[in-house]
């Protein structure tokens, strides 16, 4: 008998822990507020940069209109009165009511005392007004403005150009720049607490999945993102409920199906110690006891492929396979087991070769599996056929059989581990549940698919397909 030990020994791969990441101090909330901050003074800046000197110019070109303004009424005044005593006592009157004001009278091309400089004198006298923003008038930059009388005369009002403007606008914008900053920071306070909120209660929801519960679930809440993440720990929380389910079903399965050869092993093994088992009934509780064992034997064999099916160290070894000798392979195999349980075994496959590229060990390792099963079900009499159909880009390999069959439910949990022995345990005789989800997941690997559905012998049909090569 064939050493099967080797099989047992899976390698198993001690992966290190991860790092555990460093805590953060600076909660989201925090880090909200800095942005709020930052924001408001960016947006401050950008006011400040904008709004002074625009209020500056406007501050500037006030002055000159109202400038302008005095100007002509001084001028049109002294249209009316063209004495030269009254002239310069309104003159005099005009200095004294504006200090910040210097008043010229140009009489005959010529100012009534210095500092207006010649080029604008010379622009009145010639009876040209004059509008100038900036000037060198007595010794300082001035705004001008200056209004022809007519006959080489003239008015010249200068004021000192505006000095000190932006400050004096900055110190009417303070508190509105300051109540903007202040704003910015609350809105930062609340932003973070209504964004932190959410991300708070999905990592409270978090950690309680991680310890065990599974009933907790979070409100959905806007906006759409924070909805999304309540939906998800809720979807995680619900498929971890039902893979826990499932798993502990599946643990209660396998436990049954271990238990059962081992009693028998057990009770044989006591009778023999008891010398209750005489030397004529020897040999068939050895074989007895052998069959259960071989049972045994499998059932660990399937849990290992199921456990290593996803692991880098499980080999698929491709080849060209010919699929009809294969097929032919196993009826010869199973031939003799099927005689013995009256089942009509058959192979259904073409007269020429189909080739396909795969690995033939993994691929009898799917055949002989889902055989298996149908001998396990098939009463006497019923037919039980291997196939081969070839198809214009893939080749089915199938198994039908005239059993009980499965219903169109059954189809649907076919390939789930230990689904239809749960549905069928204590109905009729089924197997561990590990063969049909083993068969799904080897035909995954070797780039193939598997179907489930009715045979038209009355039973169960399964089929793998696998792409096609040519010869």
């Amino acid at each position: 008998m064939p050493d099967r030990r080797a099989d047992l020994t899976v390698p198993i791969r001690v992966l290190a822990a991860p790092p555990r990441p460093t805590r953060s101090t600076t909660t989201l909330t925090t880090r909200a507020v800095l942005a709020g901050v930052i924001v408001a003074l960016i947006s401050v800046l950008v006011t400040a940069l904008v709004a002074v000197p625009l209020a500056a110019r406007a501050a500037e070109q006030a002055a000159r209109e109202g400038l302008a303004a005095q100007t002509e009424v001084v001028a049109q005044v002294l249209r009316t009165r063209r004495a030269a005593a009254a002239d310069a006592r309104l003159m005099d009157q005009l200095r004294k009511i504006d200090d910040g004001a210097d008043a010229y009278l140009i009489t005959a091309g010529q100012p009534d005392r210095p500092g207006l400089p010649d080029r604008l004198v010379a622009r009145i006298a010639g009876g040209e007004a004059v509008s100038e923003r900036l000037a060198m008038v007595g010794g300082r930059l001035s705004m001008v403005e200056g209004r022809v009388l007519g006959n080489g005369d003239g008015v010249v009002l200068a004021r000192p150009a505006a000095t000190g403007i932006t400050r004096q606008v900055l110190r009417n914008l303070w508190l509105p720049l300051l109540a903007g900053l202040g704003a910015g920071v609350l809105a930062g306070v609340l932003l973070g607490r209504r964004l932190a909120r959410p991300i708070r209660n999905a990592a409270t929801a978090a950690a309680r999945l991680s310890s065990g519960d599974r009933t907790v679930r979070l409100a959905a809440e806007p906006p759409e993102e924070v909805e999304r993440l309540a939906q998800s720990i809720n979807e995680l929380a619900e498929a971890l409920a039902v893979s826990e389910g499932r798993q502990r079903e599946f643990l209660l399965s396998i436990s049954h199906e271990l238990r059962t050869p081992l009693t028998t092993i057990r009770g044989y093994a006591e009778a023999l110690s008891d010398g209750v088992v005489g030397a004529d009934a020897a040999q068939d509780v050895g074989q007895t006891v052998l069959a259960e064992a071989e049972r045994l034997d499998r059932l660990v064999a399937d849990l290992l492929s199921l456990a290593r099916l996803d692991a880098a160290d499980f080999a698929i070894q491709p080849a060209d396979v010919e699929l009809v000798s294969l097929v032919r392979a196993a009826e010869r195999a199973f031939a003799p087991r099927a005689e013995r349980a009256g089942v009509g075994l058959r192979a259904e496959v073409p007269a020429h070769e189909v080739w396909t590229h795969t690995d033939p060990v993994r691929l009898r390792q799917i055949v002989d599996g889902l055989v298996e099963n149908a001998l396990r079900v098939l009463p006497a009499g019923c037919p039980l056929v291997l196939a081969v159909h070839p198809l214009p880009d893939r080749t089915g390999v199938e198994v039908r059989d005239g059993g009980p069959g499965l219903t169109d439910d059954d189809l649907a949990v076919a390939f789930q581990r230990g689904a239809l022995h749960q549905r069928y345990q204590g109905i009729r005789q089924t197997g561990s549940g590990l063969g049909l989800a083993l068969a799904a997941r080897l035909a995954r690997r070797l780039g193939g698919t598997i179907e489930a559905g009715h045979a038209p012998e009355g039973g169960a049909r399964f089929t793998v397909y696998l792409p096609r090569t040519s010869a």
